[in-house]
């Protein structure tokens, strides 16, 4: 076993856990975040997205030691006194969703594109969401989601 701390959604965690379990498991099993999602076990899909130390990665690419000393945000560490994250309300308002499975790493994924170019192309939005695959949507309303939480488009009514 090796002993691990771990900052997650802004509190910190001290575990004992299995040297090759990946963090994705540390992180729904241990913590009993299961908002960040089992896809594929490849890291093909991007369904289990979060970011370390504020770098958009795939946890089930990670080990969790790899966290020891280090800060996760997960999709339940969004949202902000019950607030939801502007890229969280604009997935809602544009129905960037259908079966929501792959939405959290979606959403993960977004944040981190828009930390990085706060106005991207549609261009830009395809290739920064590129590693993270929907089986339902199509992408369109995925990326007109993304637009409206850069401000680059009027809110969608619902």
């Amino acid at each position: 076993m090796a002993r691990i701390t771990v900052k997650v959604d802004g509190a910190t965690y001290v575990d004992d856990v299995e040297p090759r379990m990946l963090l994705v498991q540390y992180l729904r099993e241990t913590l009993g975040k299961t908002g960040t999602v089992i896809g594929c076990d490849t890291s093909n899909c991007g369904a289990c997205t979060v970011h370390l130390d504020g770098q958009s990665v795939k946890s089930c690419n990670v080990l969790a030691v790899q966290a020891d000393g280090r800060e996760v945000t997960t999709i339940e560490g969004l949202a902000t006194d019950g607030a939801l994250h502007p890229v969280q309300e604009a997935f809602h308002q544009c129905h960037a969703l259908q079966c929501g499975f792959c939405t959290p790493g979606m959403i993960m994924q977004a944040t981190s594109l828009l930390e990085e170019n706060p106005t991207p192309s549609e261009e830009e939005i395809r290739v920064g969401m590129e590693g993270n695959l929907c089986r339902c949507t199509g992408y369109h309303n995925i990326v007109k989601a993304v637009q409206q939480a850069s401000g680059q488009s009027e809110a969608v009514s619902s």
